[in-house]
């Protein structure tokens, strides 16, 4: 494909539900177990903002359901973390929300594992980004590695609307960032997950998130004081990123189940951010940490995390 992103009709399915057996190679990193037919399982695998933290790496989602894995961003330091919940070589797919590293940067070393792996080249798997992701890629490899990048990874260009990707029908939409940036809707099984990416106040992610059982949203700010004894304070500047208490009225406006915050920053005060979210949201909330798993049952069934 000579590292350029090709756009595909997003009502067709981009991948089959499962591979077929053969396809599965013995895999690098632990086995995880299969999920009923009706679970889709949600793990953290980093979800630290703008940088990996001494707790968690930067921005990566792992979500399975019918044996079918898919990662949501890659961002720096993730692939290893990645390990400890999923064989090496059994992700089936990706979507990049965007092109800032630490949402992206791991998939240049995700793509040396793929290409040198002692028993041969793996088997190429769809990656599903902005406009520009292949190169954007390949660029962070080094540029002589452009035209190697196609062989490991199929790019095709995200747009807003519906496609299938494996068992998912996952939506997709425009969030407020300074890098064109998606918001997914991923349902299956009767139950429906959101994740906001990097955002500032958006009216797209509410209709995205609208009625989900969990939204899993940003929170990189803190409130800034205002007032005569506010000090020397910047306001948080417009369509960059989200507050504890944007992010809880972003959840109660799409009237979600829970309320899941990520994105982060390791100088924040996380207790601070998780109260501010609690002043504008009254259902269940908590902080996303590495390696929180969430099963999202069938319909009526809670949702079980397991930390």
């Amino acid at each position: 494909m000579g590292g350029t992103s090709l756009a595909v009709p997003c009502w067709l399915p981009a991948w089959p539900a499962t591979r077929p057996a053969a396809r599965r190679r013995p895999r690098a990193g632990p086995a995880s177990p299969r999920l009923a037919w009706m679970t889709m399982r949600l793990t953290v695998i980093g979800c630290a903002g703008s940088f990996p933290g001494p707790d968690s790496p930067a921005s990566c989602y792992l979500v399975e359901a019918e044996g079918f894995r898919l990662l949501l961003d890659l961002g720096n330091g993730a692939l290893g973390a990645l390990q400890r919940h999923a064989g090496l070589f059994e992700i089936d797919a990706i979507c990049l929300s965007h092109l800032h590293g630490d949402h992206c940067l791991d998939m240049a070393s995700y793509w040396v594992a793929r290409t040198y792996s002692p028993d041969g080249p793996k088997p190429r798997i769809p990656v599903y980004g902005p406009a520009g992701t292949a190169g954007r890629l390949a660029g962070a490899q080094g540029s002589s590695l452009a035209r190697e990048m196609p062989p490991a990874f199929s790019f095709e260009t995200l747009t807003p609307g519906t496609r299938r990707i494996g068992p998912f029908e996952i939506t997709a939409d425009h969030v407020n960032h300074p890098v064109e940036t998606f918001a997914f809707r991923l349902e299956h099984g009767g139950r429906a997950l959101a994740y906001s990416a990097d955002t500032g106040e958006s009216a797209a992610l509410v209709r995205l998130a609208r009625g989900a059982d969990l939204l899993l949203c940003e929170a990189s700010f803190v409130e800034v004081p205002a007032g005569p004894g506010a000090g020397r304070a910047q306001p948080n500047p417009p369509d960059l990123h989200l507050t504890g208490r944007q992010a809880g009225q972003h959840a109660a406006r799409a009237e979600v189940g829970e309320l899941v915050l990520t994105h982060l920053v390791a100088w924040n005060d996380q207790a601070g951010v998780l109260a501010e979210a609690a002043g504008t949201f009254s259902g269940r909330l908590s902080l996303a940490a590495s390696g929180r798993i969430f099963n999202l049952g069938g319909p009526g069934e809670d949702i079980q995390p397991t930390r």
